[in-house]
């Protein structure tokens, strides 16, 4: 489990295919100090450390995570939002983020205003179902509160401290992000409707 507080960017060494999987190998400093099987959520999507090395940590991705996710986008260079597991103890800024990606929305619009810097992000009608006004929302992994609904997506606004310190501030109209709703919105949605 992950609070979406992103505390830590890394860049995609390599990403190709390997028999049954994938091999992704991000460069990330701060990987020395992680063990071997430890979960980690890149972009929101919970992966595990199969090993470290001097050339970055290595995950083995499924063929359904690059189905589901924008991992199979990935590029050598692309830089991705990091963030390890929480811990007991730990403070809890953002929301409860699983780490299992519902879909792929698309940006469709950047802009700074009065309000400071927003995007929005197209997402598809069975998403809207869980999209709450003032609610949470996992984009890229980062925990953001949606600041507007519209028929087709949502409308979130970025403080300057989560355009500089994660990927959000790179991103650009069309570019396709992993979304996952929240928890609590998932489950009163899903005993509504039993």
């Amino acid at each position: 489990m992950f609070t979406g507080i992103i505390k830590n960017i890394g860049t995609v060494q390599e990403f190709e295919a390997h028999d049954l999987s994938w091999v992704l190998v991000i460069d990330w400093p701060a990987a020395k100090q992680v063990p071997e099987g430890a979960s980690i959520a890149i972009n929101g999507v919970c992966l595990t450390a199969a090993s470290i090395s001097q050339a970055g940590v290595r995950f083995d991705v499924m063929p359904e995570t690059i189905k589901k996710t924008t991992i199979g986008l990935f590029q050598k260079g692309d830089h991705v939002n990091i963030e390890r597991t929480l811990c007991a103890g730990d403070e809890i800024g953002g929301h409860f983020v699983y780490g299992h990606v519902d879909t792929v929305g698309t940006v469709t619009d950047v802009s700074n205003s009065a309000e400071g810097r927003l995007a929005s992000i197209e997402l598809s009608h069975d998403m809207m179902q869980y999209m709450v006004q003032q609610g949470s929302i996992a984009l890229d992994g980062v925990s953001l509160t949606i600041a507007r609904l519209h028929n087709s997506g949502v409308t979130v606004s970025l403080v300057s401290y989560t355009v500089e310190n994660t990927t959000l501030g790179e991103w650009s109209i069309g570019q396709k992000v992993n979304v996952e709703a929240d928890m609590l919105a998932k489950y009163v949605m899903q005993r509504a409707l039993a």
